[in-house]
C-alpha cells in the first residue's frame, strides 16, 4: 500500500478511543514488521506508542506523528476521494502525515543512511500527548531534530504560544437587584479586571513570528438569580503566550493589576524553535527543490507535542500536507500534497544523511 492507502485504512478505524489508537498502531505496525522492520512497542497507562528506527550515525531525525482522533459521525469513517481530497476523520489531522511517514521509512530502508531515523506514532495528542510523546522525551527517545506531521499547508511551523491556562476569584457584596449600589458585583469586578489585563505589558509584546499573545476570557461563573448583586465571580482564562515570554511573570502581573491569587489550570511550554536553525533551513531547502517555491515559515497559534521535545532545547517543527476543516465534519487532506510531502521527507533525510 502507498501512502494515500495506508490512510484510507487508518480512517476507517475510529481512533478516537484508547481501544481504536491502538489499534491503529497495531495496523501500523503489522506494515512495518511485513516489510522486514524491527518495532518496539511502548506502552503507558494503556497508551501504545510505535518506535522504528533505520539508519545509523551520530545525528537523529524523529518523525512523529499521531493516529489519535476526535470524536467523529459515523459516516466520516468511511473513506472517499472526490475532486482530488481524501475525506475522513483524521485524514487531515493527522493520519495522512502520519502515512507518510511510514512509507518514508519504508522507502528508505534499503538506505545506507549516515544518519538515524526515527518513526514514532503516538496514541494521546489529542488528549495532552502526556502518555506518549512526553514520556518518550522524558525517558530519552530523543534526536536533533523533530518532525511532527501536523496539517501545515506543507509549510514549516517552527514556533509555538505556550498555554498558560488560568482562573481567578473575586469577591463582592450581596444586595438586591434593585438597588445594584448597595452592593458589590464580583462579575463586573472580574471583567474590569480583564480589560485590565489586556493592557498589562505581556499582552503587548511581540516577536519575529507574533504580533501579541493571545488572551481568551474562556469561561465567567458568578450569579445565581436576575434580582441579587452577584457576591462570586469565578473568571477562567486562556492565555498563548509568546515563545521567550515568561509564564511566571505573566501571572505575577495579572495579580498585580487583579489584587487576587491567580490559579493555576494548566501550563504547557512554548515551542521556541529558531528560523535559521540548520535543519529548519534545510527542511526548507528541500521543500523549494520540490515545489519551486520558498517554504512558508511561521509560528502556530496552538500547540502539539513539538513542545515536549522543545522543552529539552531539541528543534522540533510542526510539518505536513495539505488539509482543511480538521476536527470538522468535511475533514480532508489534498492526495497530491501527501505524495509531495513524501517527497520532501526522503529528500530531506536523503541531505541530512550526505551532511549538513
Amino acid at each position: 500500500m502507498d501512502c494515500i492507502e495506508i490512510t484510507k485504512e487508518l480512517i476507517k478505524i475510529d481512533s478516537s478511543n484508547l481501544e481504536g489508537a491502538n489499534k491503529a498502531i497495531d495496523f501500523c505496525e503489522d506494515i512495518l514488521l511485513s516489510q522486514g522492520l524491527k518495532t518496539e512497542i511502548i506502552e503507558n497507562n494503556g497508551f501504545k506508542t510505535l518506535i522504528c528506527t533505520i539508519g545509523n550515525g551520530d545525528k537523529k531525525i524523529i518523525l512523529n506523528g499521531h493516529l489519535d482522533i476526535v470524536p467523529g459521525k459515523a459516516e466520516q469513517f468511511v473513506p472517499y476521494i472526490e475532486d482530488g481530497n481524501l475525506f475522513g476523520r483524521g485524514s487531515a489531522d493527522m493520519k495522512a502525515g502520519a502515512a507518510a511517514m511510514l512509507t518514508t521509512m519504508l522507502k528508505l530502508k534499503n538506505e545506507d543512511l549516515n544518519c538515524k531515523l526515527q518513526l514514532q506514532l503516538v496514541t494521546d495528542e489529542e488528549t495532552g500527548g502526556f502518555n506518549c510523546s512526553k514520556y518518550l522525551v522524558d525517558n530519552g527517545f530523543r534526536g536533533d531534530f523533530v518532525i511532527c506531521g501536523e496539517p501545515t499547508q506543507l509549510g514549516i511551523g517552527v514556533q509555538a504560544k505556550g498555554i498558560l491556562q488560568v482562573y481567578l476569584e473575586f469577591l463582592g457584596k450581596s444586595a438586591h437587584g434593585s438597588r445594584p449600589w448597595q452592593g458589590t458585583n464580583a462579575i463586573i469586578k472580574a471583567y474590569e479586571t480583564f480589560n485590565a489585563i489586556l493592557e498589562l505589558p505581556f499582552a503587548k509584546e511581540k516577536s519575529e513570528l507574533y504580533d501579541c499573545p493571545s488572551i481568551n476570557l474562556s469561561k465567567m461563573e458568578g450569579g445565581d438569580v436576575y434580582n441579587k448583586v452577584p457576591a462570586y465571580c469565578k473568571m477562567c482564562l486562556d492565555i498563548r503566550f509568546l515563545p521567550g515570554q515568561d509564564p511566571q511573570e505573566i501571572i505575577r502581573q495579572i495579580e498585580e493589576v487583579s489584587g487576587v491569587k491567580v490559579n493555576i489550570h494548566s501550563i504547557g511550554d512554548a515551542v521556541k524553535t529558531k528560523v535559521d536553525d540548520l535543519y529548519v533551513l534545510k527542511l526548507s531547502e528541500s521543500i523549494a527543490k520540490i515545489t519551486n517555491n520558498n517554504a512558508e515559515i511561521f509560528g502556530q497559534h496552538g500547540s502539539a507535542d513539538t513542545r515536549f521535545y522543545s522543552k529539552y532545547d531539541i528543534p522540533a517543527v510542526e510539518f505536513g500536507p495539505t488539509g482543511q476543516n480538521w476536527h470538522g465534519d468535511d475533514e480532508f487532506i489534498k492526495v497530491d500534497s501527501v505524495y509531495i510531502y513524501e517527497q520532501m521527507l526522503i529528500d530531506f533525510i536523503l541531505n541530512i544523511s550526505s551532511g549538513l
